[in-house]
C-alpha cells in the first residue's frame, strides 16, 4: 500500500464518520419500522454502512 497523503486520510475520516452516522440511523429506523419489508431493507442497508466502514478502516491500516 502506498502512503496516503494527509488529505486522502481525512477524505477516509470523514467517510468513515459518514458510514458509521448512516448504520446507526439506519439501524435505528428498522427498530421503529412495523412493515417487515422495510424494517429489513433497513437493517441490510444499516450492514452495507458498516461493512464499507470497515473496507475504509482497512486502508488506514
Amino acid at each position: 500500500m502506498t502512503n496516503l497523503s494527509h488529505l486522502e486520510l481525512e477524505n477516509i475520516r470523514h467517510l468513515i464518520g459518514s458510514h458509521q452516522t448512516a448504520s446507526e440511523k439506519l439501524c435505528s429506523y428498522a427498530e421503529q419500522c412495523t412493515d417487515p419489508q422495510i424494517k429489513q431493507m433497513f437493517h441490510q442497508s444499516s450492514q452495507d454502512a458498516t461493512n464499507t466502514t470497515q473496507k475504509l478502516i482497512s486502508f488506514l491500516g
